[in-house]
């Protein structure tokens, strides 16, 4: 939502590669893509170099503010969530540096409220567990295979209940 006299795609050192394509898609291509915000580049490395940057949770609350006018939604809402995502994006993509965090702003809650909206509990639950487990993975540093449903039944219980009342439930389990 900001005016460049810059071309988007040429502010791949500003808004990382995702970030500069996604501003060209909408702004230069107005291809219908969901709303969303950038945190540039100059703030994650601020961040790397002194800790997080002043200002910048003031900046992130005014976007998704913006963000649930624009949707309709709340972040956070236990009737009906703004749901959120996060992808790294340096200026050229450098596959293992960062995995997408889908589904934040999910609690348990939310997750009742996700259910309700979409009638379909299983995908609320499903939603949920991919947020603890790429939360986990990306941020943490726990090992994935704790989250794979196949791996981790081997000595793992609540893993197993997972797949057991997955299966119960009529859920296919694949291993991706």
């Amino acid at each position: 939502d900001h005016e460049h006299p810059t071309p988007p795609r040429d502010l791949k050192d500003l808004l990382g590669g995702k970030g500069a394509n996604l501003a060209e898609m909408t702004s230069v291509l107005g291809l219908p893509v969901p709303p969303g915000f950038t945190i540039t580049t100059e703030a994650c490395v601020a961040y790397l170099r002194d800790g997080w940057p002043d200002g910048l949770d003031t900046a992130i609350a005014e976007h998704v503010a913006r963000l649930e006018t624009a949707m309709g939604r709340r972040f956070g809402d236990p009737t009906d969530p703004l749901l959120l995502s996060v992808r790294s994006g340096a200026k050229f993509s450098m596959p293992g540096m960062m995995d997408t965090i889908l589904n934040i702003g999910l609690d348990e809650a939310s997750t009742a409220g996700l259910a309700e909206v979409t009638g379909h509990r299983w995908f609320a639950l499903d939603s949920h567990r991919r947020l603890i487990q790429m939360y986990g993975t990306t941020v943490a540093g726990v090992d994935g295979d704790l989250f794979d449903r196949d791996k981790g039944c081997t000595g793992r219980r609540n893993a197993c209940r997972a797949h057991d009342a997955g299966r119960r439930d009529g859920v296919p389990h694949s291993h991706s």
